[in-house]
C-alpha cells in the first residue's frame, strides 16, 4: 500500500529522484525497433504500414481511410447519450481555447518604418489516437479542437483498428464533431512515421500530436525535426495539496483516478495533517476493493505513490513547485489563496469539487499536459501549439541610412564583413 513519509527536507526529495528515474527508465530496446519501423515506412510507404498493422494489430482493415459515408454509419452505432455528452464537452473545450487566439499585428514609425508579426495556423497536422483497449475519444477533442481554432487547414487522424479490423465508433464520432478532415486506420510507430514522411495514401503533416504507448512516444521523439511534435509524454501524475478541511474519501478517489492509468503512474498527497493522512490511507484500502483496475492501482501506489506529511502548507507549496506535477489539486479551505504561488504545474484544480477527471473530460482546459517535472518549462497543449509566426520589416531608404553605421559596426565586430557590405553598397560607404 501507499507509503507515508514525514517531510524532513531530505526524504521527500529522495522521492522526487525516484520519480525522475521512473520517467527515464524506458526500454532501450525500443529505440532500435522503432528506428527500423520508421526507416521501412519511409522507404516503402503503405506496404510497410500494412505489414506492421497485420503484425501488431492482428488484421489489416479492409480500407485504410474511412470514407465520409462510413463515418456517418459508424456514428449511427453510437449511444445517443454519449454523442450528446461529447457535444457538450466539445462546446466547453472550444469556448476555453477560443480565448487563446492570437492576432497578427503591425506597427508604424514616424520615419516610415513598418514592422509586424503574421500569425497563422499550420497547414496540416496529424493526430494520433489510441484505438484498442485504451480508446480515448476525449483526446480527439483535446487535440483537434484547438488545432481547428488555430486555423489549421487540414487535420489528419490516425487510429489503430480494433481486433476485427474495424474502427472504434466512439472515436470516429468524436473526430467528426471536432472537425477532423480525414481518418486513417493505422496505429503504432508505423502510423507516426506515415504522418511524418507521407505515403501513397497518407499526406505528410507539419506536426504530430496525441498520446500513445512507448513505441508511439519513441517514434515521435525520433522524428522530431522531420516534423514538430507536441511533447514527450511520460507516465501520468497527480499531486494533491490538502489541509485538515479536506475530505479523505475524495482524496483517496482522486489519487486512484490517476493510479489506474498505468503501473508507472504517480499519485502523491501533501498535507499538514497526520490525521488526514491516516484517514486517506484507510479510504484507499476501502475504495480499492470496488475498482476494476485494482491490480494496476495497487502497483502504482506501492511503487510511486506517497502521502507526505508536511510541517505546514508553505512547505507543501514549495514541494509542489519542486515536483512540477502534471495535475495539481488544491483541496484546502481557501484554495484561491494558493493560485499565485503555484508556479509549476500542468493544470491546477481548485477546491473539493474540481477533481482531476473534470479536466480530463469536460471543463474546457486542455488535458494534454507536461509530465515528469517538465511543467517547470513546458505548457499544456493549446491554440499556440498549432500556429506559426513570421515577422516582417519594411524600411525606407532614409530610415536604413540613419541606422547604417550602427548595423555595419555590429557586423564588423562579429567579423561578418559580407553582412557589413550588404549595408555599405547601398550608400557607397567606405
Amino acid at each position: 500500500m501507499i507509503t507515508t513519509v514525514a517531510a524532513d527536507g531530505k526524504r521527500e526529495y529522495e522521492f522526487i529522484e525516484l520519480l525522475k528515474q521512473r520517467a527515464q527508465n524506458s526500454d532501450k530496446n525500443v529505440i532500435p525497433a522503432v528506428s527500423e519501423i520508421i526507416e521501412n515506412v519511409r522507404k516503402n510507404g503503405d506496404s510497410a504500414v500494412r505489414e506492421y498493422t497485420i503484425k501488431f494489430d492482428g488484421k489489416a482493415p479492409e480500407y485504410v481511410e474511412i470514407s465520409k459515408d462510413e463515418i456517418e454509419g459508424l456514428i449511427s452505432k453510437c449511444d445517443p447519450d454519449y454523442l450528446a455528452t461529447v457535444e457538450r464537452a466539445a462546446k466547453n473545450i472550444a469556448d476555453f481555447h477560443q480565448r487563446q487566439v492570437q492576432q497578427s499585428w503591425l506597427t508604424t514609425k514616424a520615419n516610415g518604418v513598418i514592422m509586424g508579426q503574421r500569425v497563422r495556423g499550420l497547414k496540416r497536422v496529424g493526430i494520433y489516437v489510441p484505438g484498442g483497449t485504451a480508446a480515448y475519444p476525449s483526446s480527439v477533442l483535446m487535440n483537434a479542437i484547438p488545432a481547428k481554432i488555430a486555423g489549421v487547414e487540414e487535420i489528419i487522424m490516425v487510429t489503430p483498428p480494433q481486433k476485427d479490423g474495424t474502427p472504434n465508433p466512439n472515436i470516429v464520432a468524436a473526430a467528426k464533431l471536432a472537425g477532423v478532415d480525414r481518418v486513417f486506420l493505422m496505429g503504432g510507430a508505423q502510423a507516426v512515421a506515415a504522418l511524418a514522411y507521407g505515403t501513397e495514401t497518407v499526406p505528410k503533416v507539419d506536426k504530430i500530436v496525441g498520446p500513445g504507448n512507448i513505441f508511439v512516444a519513441t517514434a515521435k521523439k525520433l522524428l522530431y525535426g522531420v516534423v514538430d511534435i507536441d511533447m514527450i509524454a511520460g507516465p501520468s501524475e497527480i499531486l494533491i495539496i490538502a489541509d485538515s478541511s479536506a475530505n479523505p474519501r475524495f482524496l483517496a478517489a482522486d489519487l486512484m483516478s490517476q493510479a489506474e492509468h498505468d503501473r508507472l503512474a504517480s499519485s502523491i498527497l501533501l498535507t499538514d495533517s497526520a490525521e488526514l493522512a491516516e484517514q486517506t490511507k484507510t479510504e484507499l484500502a476501502k475504495q480499492l476493493e470496488t475498482l476494476s483496475r485494482r491490480e494496476i492501482i495497487e502497483t502504482s501506489l506501492d511503487d510511486y505513490g506517497a502521502i507526505i506529511v508536511c510541517s505546514d502548507m508553505n512547505q507543501a507549496v514549495d514541494f509542489a513547485n519542486e515536483l512540477a506535477p502534471e495535475h495539481l489539486e488544491v483541496c484546502c479551505n481557501n484554495p484561491m489563496e494558493y493560485v499565485g504561488r503555484l508556479d509549476n504545474a500542468g493544470s491546477v484544480f481548485l477546491g473539493n469539487y474540481s477533481p482531476e477527471p473534470l479536466g480530463d473530460y469536460f471543463a474546457g482546459p486542455n488535458h494534454v499536459l507536461p509530465t515528469g517535472g517538465t511543467a517547470r518549462f513546458f505548457s499544456p497543449l493549446s491554440v499556440d501549439s498549432f500556429i506559426k509566426k513570421s515577422s516582417f520589416i519594411y524600411y525606407t531608404e532614409q530610415a536604413l541610412k540613419s541606422d547604417a553605421e550602427d548595423i555595419v559596426r555590429f557586423a564588423e565586430t562579429e567579423g561578418l564583413t559580407a553582412h557589413a557590405n550588404s549595408i555599405k553598397v547601398r550608400f557607397d560607404m567606405d
